[in-house]
This record gives structure tokens, sequence and C-alpha cells, in this order.
């Protein structure tokens, strides 16, 4: 009777591993195209992206194709970028205490209004990767603008604009689209 319940618990095992594969094949063949090629723009954006010196907020070289929000680390600026490489909007943010790493993201969430972790209101919230368990998006206080320091004791992911920019990143940053994270 003990073979016949391990026969059985095998059996059942094999099953759902071969389930969970199936499945697994099928959403990696569901995966957009744009969403393939922009996986490869990752390895590129790691690398610092070349800066055209005499315009400082021209969109970096090395940051991608395609739709997308281009979001520099060494400069604390994002770009939101249409297809054809069109700059729709550029402009400066404060970012919160800990930073994702360089590589190609995607919106993942969004709220319309929350908490940050610093304890503010804020919205219009876009939301694209964690770190050690830090979600990482970009959103604008209610209260306070922009420049309004964080407490440097917490450990935050929030990527502060304007009110206005925030407007412009929350029409742009639908669910899906890329976040290009450059140095």
């Amino acid at each position: 009777m003990a073979g016949t319940s391990s026969a059985i618990v095998a059996g059942l095992t094999a099953a759902a591993l071969g389930t969970v594969g199936f499945l697994a094949l099928r959403a990696q063949a569901t995966v957009p195209a744009a969403l393939r090629a922009g996986a490869a723009a990752s390895a590129a954006a790691k690398a610092k992206a070349p800066r055209d010196r005499q315009h400082p907020t021209a969109l970096p070289g090395g940051s991608g194709s395609g739709e997308r929000v281009v979001y520099s680390l060494d400069d604390d600026r994002v770009w939101l970028v249409a297809p054809g490489n069109r700059v729709r909007r550029t402009f400066t943010v404060r970012p919160g205490s800990v930073d994702p790493a360089p590589g190609t993201y995607w919106v993942t969430s969004r709220s319309n209004t929350a908490t940050g972790t610093d304890g503010l209101p804020v919205e219009h919230v876009v939301r694209f990767t964690s770190v050690d368990g830090v979600v990482i998006g970009f959103s604008a206080a209610v209260h306070g603008g922009p420049g309004l320091a964080a407490d440097p004791n917490v450990r935050t992911g929030g990527i502060r604009e304007s009110r206005a920019d925030g407007d412009a990143l929350w029409q742009f940053a639908t669910i899906g689209v890329p976040v290009v994270v450059i140095r």
C-alpha cells in the first residue's frame, strides 16, 4: 500500500511540474515582441549613456528605442519618449534613498493616490520595480513640491516629480510601458 501511495504522489508531482513548464512556455510566447526587444536594450542601458554636453536635456544615446520612459540616475532626469525617439517631455526629479539598478523594466502597477514610503500623500504613482522590499516608482507629492527633503533615515523608493510632470507621466506611462534606467 505504501508503494502505491508513493507512486501516486510521484505521478501527481510529475504532472504538476509538466503543467508549470507548459504554462511558462505559453507565457513566454505571449510576451509582445516589443517587450522582448526592450529586454535587449537592458544591457545597453547598464553602461553610462552618452550625453550631449551642449544640450544636457537631450535624450541620451543608448537609451533604447520605441515608446518608453528613460530615467537617468546620474542626472536625476526623466524623458517621456514617443515612438520614433520623439521626446514628448523631459524634467528633473528627486530620487528616494534607494535606486533601481540600471536596466529595462516595465510599468507594473499604478495608483491615483497613495501614501509614500516617507509618509507623505502622493498622487499619480507609477511603479516599475522593487529593491530589497522597497517599491520603486514615480510620484508627485500632493503638498510640498518635488524639492521637499526626504528623511535620510527612511528607505524610500519614490522618485518625486512636480505635480505637472506627474500628470504628464501618469498619462504616458500606462501598464506595460518600458522604463529604461540609465546611469
